[in-house]
């Protein structure tokens, strides 16, 4: 078997996935994993599939003709990666949205050699303050070998200095 991850962009509309699924099913590949989203008018996500190692090139050029529907990107994945031995965290953010706070937080996380497994986030209208709010969860691994305490603290000085709540807690 052969792993391919396929990054998908198009015009938000209905069939969009079923167009997707049809192509991957019908040239023998099997949907594994997935994450799709509706994201300022586009539909994007990112989709792990499985096929015959004699049928990938017949649904890589499936999955890429799909033009006037949908952009797809293909790239070869050698499966599963494994993991060494890390702490699993979930980290949330809320606060006054601003430029830069991804930035900030990513960036302290990679100082520290932490990995970011999955990260959400959006905008919202504050109800009773008025503006905008930001808020982030990842789902993130500290190595064995990182001071847990020291991540924590920079990431709560980071967040005192943006003025954003964070929760830090295991997963």
């Amino acid at each position: 078997m052969r792993n391919l991850v396929l990054s998908v962009i198009g015009d938000d509309r209905p069939g969009l996935v079923s167009a997707l699924a049809d192509a991957v099913a019908g040239h023998g590949g099997n949907w594994e994993q997935s994450q799709l989203a509706h994201l300022a008018g586009k539909f994007a996500g990112i989709v792990a599939v499985a096929v015959p190692a004699d049928g990938a090139q017949q649904l890589i050029d499936a999955v890429t003709s799909l033009d006037g529907l949908l952009e797809v990107a293909v790239h070869s994945a050698d499966g599963p990666v494994e993991r060494a031995t890390a702490t699993a965290l979930t980290i949330g953010l809320l606060g006054n949205d601003r430029p830069g706070i991804v930035q900030e937080i990513s960036a302290a996380l990679n100082r520290s050699g932490v990995s970011i497994e999955k990260m959400t986030t959006a905008t919202r209208e504050a109800p009773m303050a008025g503006g905008t709010l930001f808020e982030a969860t990842m789902e993130v691994l500290v190595p064995a070998d990182a001071d847990l305490g020291a991540v924590r603290t920079e990431l709560e000085a980071i967040a005192a200095e943006l003025l954003v709540d964070l929760g830090i807690g295991g997963s």
